[in-house]
């Protein structure tokens, strides 16, 4: 009997965090093959000598129920030489015919270019030189699907995305981070002895209006966003997409509260795809957080 009750009781533990208003409950529907796909969802998780990493990125409920693929994807390596964790974050944009393609090609072609600018000795902080190669590979990748030699619309039409990347630099007085955006994805420090959410990079607010128009890869913004800092014991740093930052806001609502509650300490990478694929009405994007601790906080 107590063994059915514990069953009973780990079964409940893993019901589907709500928040509000939940959205309809339904049975997913299998994504259709359009130019690769991908699994609903994916976690991660690990730890160097320094800092602690989870990551989860999950297929959203519009895309759940109209058989889309998840058009979101992460990725995070560390650099052996210089302990530095690389890690992007995309969004595929919606538009786009196959963004659940373009999204892993730019993350991979990201992580891999500031690899290879730490393999050289350089800071891996070249972050246009970055930008354009995820541009290439994206090019060259609309190439392949076309077979012939795409244009700049027709390269947007099929892969465009968005991207967030960067590294995290262990020092003597903290972690250095360094990263870019191209794109309406975001990025936080989450303050835990508040707790409250900092976010690194402009809201997607123009003036009252929340702004509907991205500058997504394979286009480039004149002035490349960029965000350098530190982060110490006490903070955690966050890397997103919209499917994660529309509900959160400005993290003082639920969505914050539940994030800064579980995230004090680094969750299992299971439990943090389970947090994240939370139900709360109209929010149906797909959702991919990336967590990052100092060491010294997770022993």
């Amino acid at each position: 009997m107590q063994h059915v009750r514990r069953q009973a009781d780990r079964t409940q533990a893993w019901q589907r965090v709500v928040i509000d208003i939940p959205g309809l409950e339904f049975e997913p529907t299998p994504p259709r093959l359009v130019g690769g796909t991908c699994p609903d969802f994916e976690c991660d998780g690990w730890s160097t000598a320094e800092v602690t990493l989870r990551s989860a990125s999950l297929r959203g409920e519009r895309h759940r129920y109209y058989r889309q693929p998840r058009q979101d994807a992460t990725c995070a390596v560390v650099h052996e030489g210089t302990g530095t964790v690389v890690f992007a974050v995309a969004d595929g944009l919606s538009s786009a015919t196959a963004s659940a393609v373009g999204a892993p090609e730019a993350c991979w072609a990201a992580v891999w270019a500031i690899h290879a600018q730490l393999d050289e000795g350089r800071p891996g902080h070249d972050f246009p030189a970055v930008v354009r190669y995820a541009v290439e590979t994206l090019h060259r990748q609309a190439a392949a699907m076309l077979q012939q030699e795409p244009d700049l619309a027709q390269v947007e039409e099929l892969v465009a995305t968005t991207l967030v990347a960067g590294t995290a630099r262990p020092r003597a007085e903290g972690i250095e981070i360094s990263l870019f955006r191209v794109g309406d994805s975001g990025a936080w420090v989450l303050d835990l002895t508040r707790p409250r959410f900092h976010p690194l990079f402009g809201a997607k607010i123009e003036g009252d209006v929340v702004a509907t128009s991205v500058t997504a890869l394979p286009r480039v913004p004149r002035k490349l966003e960029q965000w350098f800092g530190k982060l110490v014991p006490g903070q955690v740093l966050l890397v997103g997409t919209d499917g994660f930052g529309d509900p959160l806001g400005d993290g003082d609502g639920q969505v914050g509260a539940l994030f800064a509650e579980h995230l004090a300490a680094p969750p299992s990478p299971l439990w943090l795809a389970h947090l994240l694929d939370f139900s709360r009405e109209t929010f149906d994007d797909d959702r991919t957080l990336l967590a990052l601790w100092p060491r010294s906080e997770t022993r």
